[in-house]
């Protein structure tokens, strides 16, 4: 691709995406802005209303999927971006049953993302963490430790198998070496066969003398 075809096709692309991600972040800031201006409000909202929404938080959170339960646990950015759906459909269930601070975090999110709002939707799921009971937490833990036991527990099997595995070629391997490596056997040596030496032929008889003949 020569300078002139980047300069055309690419270039325009890249500062397309830069400008997205700053109109995103400029607008990410107003809305942070305007959360935190009225952060005290939406505090003073919800501990008026905690009691009456308890009951309504627990069913929106049992609804929930783990990587939503997770966050509210424990919010991350990276978590919030890769599960931004799942994200933004729970601030929307929270503005439905009148959550304090949720409709200006939902439609905040559904303009930039969730991720660009880590700050307040950290805010309402500290808050929405103090409606859910602890059993119903631990009630929602144990399948998820048990899963993650299940899974270890997997885990240390196929290991297992495959160090067994390697055993056994390990010893296969040594027993090829060491009958590739170790020396033939001479066969036994042949008898030398002891050639029994042939009787001397008896000598011939002389022959005898001829006979004279008779004188007249």
């Amino acid at each position: 691709m020569g300078i002139s075809s980047w300069k055309e096709k690419v270039l325009p692309k890249i500062k397309k995406v830069f400008e997205k991600n700053g109109t995103k972040k400029a607008a990410a800031a107003e809305v942070i802005k305007a959360f935190e201006e009225s952060k005290e409000q939406y505090t003073t909202e919800f501990e008026g209303k905690k009691t009456e929404l308890e009951a309504k938080v627990v069913e929106v959170y049992e609804a929930s999927p783990s990587e939503v339960k997770a966050l509210i646990k424990e919010p991350k950015e990276a978590g919030l971006k890769k599960h931004s759906a799942a994200v933004q459909k729970f601030l929307d269930e929270l503005v439905k049953i009148e959550f304090p601070g949720a409709k200006t975090v939902s439609e905040g999110a559904t303009k930039v993302g969730p991720s660009y709002l880590s700050g307040p939707i950290t805010f309402l799921f500290e808050k929405v963490s103090t409606c859910i009971p602890e059993e119903v937490k631990k009630e929602e833990e144990a399948p998820a430790a048990a899963a993650e036991t299940t899974a270890e527990s997997s885990e240390v099997k196929e290991k297992e198998i495959v160090v067994e595995a390697e055993k056994k070629e390990e010893v296969v391997t040594e027993a090829v070496v060491e009958k590739v490596e170790a020396p033939a056997e001479a066969p036994p040596a042949k008898e030398a066969k002891v050639e029994e030496a042939a009787p001397e032929a008896a000598p011939a008889p002389a022959p005898a003398p001829a006979a004279e003949p008779p004188k007249a």
